[in-house]
């Protein structure tokens, strides 16, 4: 694995410092760009990866930390919010998070984010989140992830289909 070092993943590993924590980044050496590449790469199950994911609530970034075992269901999720969700365009994802699609993690961006932590993520003792670029990745919890984000724990897929993989 690759070591080496980004302004992006600084500024990650700056504001997880700030919480307390002094991560442990892994880099890979190519990228992991979706949740079944970083589960491969870090022998891990899927559902162990948090998608960092921005959509449009309303117009309004919204970042949602989704289990990789599944997909957000955006109209089920826009209802439970009481607005229309949809998913974010590269521009504006990259002006929420200050970070690129594929790598974007959840903390570490340049002002407050809206965060929705998936509560399927609870289900697993460790689990593993984007570190501000797509070859990077930290180990966290989940209680620990909505600490940290000051997110709030939400379903992002009706409850049938919590826990259920999703082929990519």
């Amino acid at each position: 694995m690759a070591n080496t070092s980004h302004p992006a993943v600084d500024r990650v590993v700056e504001a997880l410092e700030l919480q307390g924590l002094s991560p442990e980044i892994v880099w890979f050496d190519d990228a992991v760009t979706t949740a079944r590449l970083a589960a491969d790469a870090l022998g891990v199950e899927v559902g162990q990866i948090a998608n960092s994911l921005v959509f449009a609530l309303d117009g309004e970034p919204i970042l949602v930390l989704t289990s990789g075992a599944h997909r957000v269901d955006t109209g089920w999720l826009g209802a439970q919010l009481g607005g229309v969700l949809g998913r974010a365009s590269k521009d504006a994802v990259k002006e929420a998070t200050g970070q690129v699609i594929g790598g974007v993690a959840p903390v570490g961006h340049p002002g407050p984010l809206r965060t929705l932590v998936d509560v399927d993520l609870d289900r697993y003792d460790q689990i593993w989140a984007a570190a501000g670029h797509a070859k990077t990745v930290f180990p966290t919890t989940f209680a620990e992830l909505v600490r940290i984000t000051g997110g709030t724990p939400h379903a992002v897929v009706p409850p049938s289909e919590a826990g259920a993989e999703t082929p990519e």
